[in-house]
């Protein structure tokens, strides 16, 4: 890496991941040169999608999408964000906003992740506007009673959430 080499940590549950995260992956590639999309364990949330499953569901979610020569690497993680940070060196944490609702709890969270390192930034991408409706949580319930959600993930994740159906007879 050199000295100009911006590393930034897109954090996320990503249980799935959906055409919104993908669109804040494409836009945080032209802001920085090495993303490390970070993929929370978060046993709190009770994931539909065990890590393993999510971290690859967004490997082969980005395998034809373009992100302007920026290195893209996903990982899992389950200690405090700004650690984790820390460890990859990262410069920058990159969330995405979709509506007013998610900026408060964003705003505390930001000043949390400034109090535990001064040295890394927070910066906030609104999702682009037709995608400002779509949550994982939504895509996910939609999914579970068997609505259509092609509109908003990719057609790997289309073809997991067909998998665990049948594992589990949802």
């Amino acid at each position: 890496m050199s000295n100009n080499s911006i590393t930034g940590i897109y954090p996320g549950t990503f249980d799935p991941v959906t055409f919104g995260h993908i669109d804040i992956i494409i836009r945080a590639s032209h802001i920085v040169n090495n993303l490390i999309i970070s993929v929370a364990e978060n046993k709190n949330k009770n994931p539909f999608f065990d890590l393993p499953e999510r971290i690859k569901m967004i490997q082969d979610s980005l395998i034809d999408v373009d992100t302007n020569n920026c290195q893209v690497k996903v990982v899992g993680f389950d200690n405090l964000l700004v650690a984790h940070a820390k460890k990859f060196d990262a410069k920058v944490i990159i969330r995405g906003l979709r509506a007013v609702a998610d900026f408060e709890y964003e705003f505390q969270m930001a000043g949390m992740n400034s109090k535990l390192g001064p040295e890394i930034e927070t910066i906030f991408l609104m999702a682009s506007e037709n995608l400002q409706l779509t949550s994982a949580r939504f895509v996910k319930e939609v999914a579970l009673y068997d609505g259509e959600i092609k509109k908003f993930v990719p057609k790997n994740v289309l073809e997991m959430f067909e998998i665990k159906r049948k594992d589990k007879k949802c």
